[in-house]
């Protein structure tokens, strides 16, 4: 099977190839640059393995949650080239790549959504994959909670951005922290390529980015009231 995966979710740009169990990749600090970075990165990978668009099986994006503008061009950028060379699609959550780079079986996932608040996921490994303990949710990090059981792990840069707030609260429920682990398109590969396997690809044009967060405006009093209502 041979993949091409894409994120744009963080300010980090990635991309990568899966070729039948190979990783070939590329990430950059791209701040906001994606739009410039990313198809130049594709082309370079295509190249150096000496693809067309046409050879591959299909193509994965990071579908959220993450940044408004990265996951609209990651998406808008998939759904173009699966449209031109007639492949089908996935979305990757951002948060299970955090949790497949992890290193355990258990992994609470915490990444920066800015505005004092976090997106967070809970993981556990099963024979099948990962098991979403915890949903993907958009909170304050007063509503983060370590879910039952032993061996739970924290990662994300989420512990980085709040961790005033979250580290005092979970330190002592988890066996350790790893706040420099982001989402990437590496990461997604192997989950991208499961999806595949179990032949649930999509068709392009249904492909959307998951945003959680459905309102930007409100004001951080006005999310505390909501979210504690």
């Amino acid at each position: 099977m041979k993949l091409l995966v894409l994120d744009t979710s963080t300010e980090y740009c990635s991309a990568a190839l899966w070729l039948d169990g190979e990783v070939r990749a590329r990430r950059v600090r791209a701040d906001q640059q994606h739009s410039s970075l990313l198809l130049p990165m594709v082309e370079a990978l295509l190249n150096e393995s000496t693809l067309g668009l046409r050879q591959l099986d299909g193509i994965a994006y990071g579908a959220g949650p993450g940044s408004f503008t990265g996951l609209r061009i990651a998406c808008a950028v998939t759904q173009g080239l699966a449209f031109g060379a007639d492949l089908s699609v996935v979305g990757i959550s951002t948060l299970e790549s955090i949790a497949e780079q992890a290193g355990a079986n258990r992994v609470l996932t915490v990444l920066d959504a800015r505005m004092a608040e976090v997106y967070w996921a809970a993981y556990q490994r099963e024979a099948a994959g990962w098991r979403c303990v915890s949903e993907p949710a958009l909170a304050l990090p007063e509503s983060v909670c370590v879910p039952d059981g032993a061996d739970w792990i924290g990662a994300g840069n989420g512990f980085a951005a709040v961790g005033e707030v979250l580290r005092p609260r979970l330190s002592n429920q988890l066996v350790r922290i790893d706040d420099t682990i982001m989402p990437d398109a590496a990461a997604m590969e192997p989950l991208a390529a499961a999806v595949f396997e179990r032949g649930e690809g999509m068709d392009a044009a249904l492909a959307a980015p998951i945003y959680l967060r459905d309102k930007v405006a409100l004001t951080i009093e006005e999310r505390r009231a909501r979210q504690t209502a």
